[in-house]
């Protein structure tokens, strides 16, 4: 996808590199649903993208999460794990960041320097290339 195409709130699908298996991906693009994000809730199953999102806290939150900021084109540039009742750092080239269940992002195979793909409402295929912002 090209720059100018907006991401848009809904469900889909993330991968980590080629051959990472798809987990089911909530994507929260507008101000509602990126401030929500996971607050109120007992778990996650899968992911939750935030963007455009430069970092996240987990104040309110009932459980620890994986906190992987995204830069444009959706490499991993930072991973932390984060507990109830924090702030993260922004992260300045950071456009997007995901979020899951404590551990769940190791077990995808998610790591510093990894690259993440998206299919989901404004994205009609993975491996299709990030959309921009």
């Amino acid at each position: 996808m090209g720059r100018g195409r907006r991401w848009t709130d809904g469900q889909g699908a993330l991968r980590a590199g080629t051959d990472g298996v798809p987990v089911p991906l909530e994507i929260a693009a507008s101000y509602r649903a990126r401030t929500r994000g996971l607050l109120g809730r007992d778990g996650i199953a899968g992911a939750l993208l935030l963007t455009p999102a430069a970092s996240v806290h987990t104040f309110g939150m009932r459980f620890a999460i994986d906190v992987a900021y995204l830069d444009r084109d959706l490499r991993v540039i930072s991973l932390v794990s984060m507990a109830p009742g924090r702030l993260g750092l922004p992260r300045l080239r950071s456009r997007h960041v995901l979020e899951a269940g404590a551990g769940a992002m190791a077990a995808w195979g998610i790591r510093v320097g990894a690259q993440v793909s998206v299919a989901g409402p404004s994205h009609p295929a993975l491996g299709g290339g990030p959309a921009r912002r």
